[in-house]
């Protein structure tokens, strides 16, 4: 049975993020989504707040499990015995720092685990977390670029 987690902040879920959700889950037994805690980071939406929107955008996919964690990449794949590290990439740019970030993954992570790369689909490769919160505090619209429930959730957010 393989086991996958794809790990981000989420703050918050993009359509590109949940395209990787749904591809990645046709890929493995059951696709761990990840929710990053950074203390260090301020962050629009609280952890919960992220798991929880996640949750809702993937409630028709019976094998993805929503989880948060803190610390170590490489610490939290070993103890919860992942096959794979889902990865997406959307440009160059995003290959050059996961590329090394693969390979020091690779030293650390328990024999077996893999680092999976997939390409963002090319009708979101240009979005980003940061510009989705930019975009709404300044009034723009991010239809079609976040799911509806989360751009709800946003426009809320900067009431």
């Amino acid at each position: 049975m393989s086991k996958a987690l794809y790990t981000g902040s989420f703050d918050p879920l993009t359509s590109g993020h949940l395209d990787l959700i749904r591809r990645s889950s046709k890929m493995f037994d059951t696709l761990v989504v990840g929710v990053i805690v950074n203390p260090n980071k301020k962050s629009l939406f609280t952890c919960e707040e992220r798991a929880e929107m996640i949750l809702d955008e993937t409630s028709d996919l019976p094998n993805v499990e929503v989880t948060s964690f803190s610390g170590l990449l490489a610490d939290y794949v070993n103890a919860n015995g992942f096959d794979a590290v889902v990865r997406g990439l959307r440009a160059t740019s995003d290959f050059d720092y996961e590329i090394q970030m693969a390979q020091m993954n690779a030293r650390l992570f328990n024999e077996g685990t893999e680092s999976v790369f997939l390409m963002t689909d090319p009708k979101y490769s240009f979005i980003s977390s940061s510009m989705i919160k930019e975009v709404v505090s300044l009034g723009g619209s991010v239809e079609g670029l976040v799911p509806e429930g989360v751009m709800n959730k946003i426009i809320a957010k900067y009431r």
